[in-house]
């Protein structure tokens, strides 16, 4: 008997191009990186190179779907820039 849970994902992808941010949900992290890096996901498609910067992990999906939909806020937006201020500070020096 397989008891393996299902489990929700809330990741933020660096948009090389624009310097942009990319906020989404999946349950499938890996496989919707992929996705992301060979151009299928429309909203990322024009903003290709994408890297991944940011994931949470979730055992319920409302919680991740709530915690997707705040990160998307302006004051989620703010709250992500002060969690990854040095990631984001490190990041931009090696991309140049």
């Amino acid at each position: 008997m397989n008891t393996r849970r299902q489990v929700f994902y809330v990741y933020v992808l660096y948009c090389t191009k624009d310097s942009g941010w990319y906020i989404g949900y999946t349950t499938d992290l890996k496989h919707r990186l992929s996705q992301h890096a060979k151009g299928i996901v429309p909203s990322t498609k024009n903003r290709i190179p994408v890297t991944l910067i940011h994931y949470e992990y979730f055992i319920s999906m409302s919680d991740a779907k709530a915690r997707e939909k705040f990160l998307k806020s302006g004051f989620g937006r703010e709250q992500l820039r002060q969690i990854l201020k040095n990631t984001m500070s490190a990041f931009i020096v090696d991309c140049l």
